[in-house]
């Protein structure tokens, strides 16, 4: 639970480090989840001859000869659909240990102090699984996969969640540190609204609208979570390390209100009015993901950036 100053903390500056939120148990259940996942992935890349033999290579190993080889491990590893054309068969994970880390009461606690009792599970949702900056490929501009822009979270959701009440919790899997890529913050300004943004490599805020001279780096160990508001800028910085960093954001929203990915399935986390509304069954989780992405590949793509070339700012 948070204290009184720690959320005093939070609506002034927009950010909270919270460190020891997620139990050891839940999160060791998440590491053997994608030990499994990335198993399966691994031998059938090695079947088609696309990696090198599994022998002697753990997870790290495996996704980093997966990644080499340019085989997407990122996509089959995500717990949300893409953001690009959804086919039939676009591959995602939504498991009993991720769904478990997402409904976790210790969590939910944190969250409830913060937008209400009432909380859907948004489906802006990733795993971020980030290689040493030294791996990655001359054209690789995915933001889950390298540093990411400065950018905020409201901003990069589509308008009709603009007055919706939200906030990210960015959760550590393995210690985020500076040397690694860990996230950097600027403090929400007293009048902070939606600063215009660009597409560029990623969705991310028009130069001149961040001091990064006054960025504040945001290094969280195993288990510990960043929440952020939706307007706080953001970034990460780049993983200089040989390891990987791993991280989960995900993102809860007022019960009832626009999610800003209204196409995709969000679910009610916690009710203190109705508990019967809650879900408690991953399996529903992933059949309404599953439902989704059916719906999705027989329809005109849905474009969930609002911001373009021509936007303010970005010519």
């Amino acid at each position: 639970m948070l204290t009184q100053e720690q959320i005093s903390r939070f609506e002034t500056d927009g950010y909270l480090v919270v460190p020891d939120v997620i139990p050891p148990d839940i999160l060791n259940r998440v590491v053997d989840e994608y030990s499994t996942l990335l198993d399966g992935l691994y031998a059938d890349w090695f079947a088609q001859g696309l990696v090198p033999s599994p022998e002697g290579l753990d997870f790290w190993g495996k996704l980093l000869a997966a990644y080499e080889a340019r085989c997407d491990y990122f996509q089959p590893m995500d717990i949300s659909l893409p953001g690009d054309r959804i086919m039939a068969d676009t591959p995602f994970h939504i498991g009993p240990a991720v769904f478990e880390m997402m409904t976790a009461k210790p969590l939910l606690d944190v969250v409830e102090q913060l937008i209400g009792s009432e909380l859907t599970s948004n489906p802006i949702q990733h795993v971020r699984l980030k290689p040493p900056a030294r791996k990655l490929a001359n054209d690789e501009i995915r933001a889950h996969i390298t540093a990411t822009d400065w950018h905020q979270d409201r901003a990069v959701a589509l308008e009709d969640a603009d007055q919706t009440d939200m906030v990210t919790v960015w959760i550590a899997v393995n210690d985020a540190t500076v040397e690694n890529g860990c996230l950097q913050v600027q403090a929400k300004a007293p009048d902070q609204d939606i600063l215009p943004h660009c597409a560029r490599t990623q969705t991310g805020i028009a130069d001149g609208f961040v001091d990064e001279t006054t960025a504040v780096p945001l290094p969280v160990t195993a288990g510990g979570i960043v929440l952020f508001h939706p307007l706080t800028p953001h970034a990460s910085l780049v993983n200089t390390t040989d390891q990987f960093r791993w991280s989960f954001d995900i993102r809860y929203s007022a019960t009832g209100q626009p999610t800003g990915r209204g196409h995709f399935p969000d679910f009610v986390a916690r009710s203190r009015v109705n508990p019967d509304r809650e879900l408690h069954d991953w399996r529903v989780c992933r059949s309404n993901w599953e439902a989704a992405r059916a719906r999705l590949a027989t329809q005109p793509h849905i474009d969930i950036h609002r911001w373009d070339s021509t936007s303010p700012f970005c010519a």
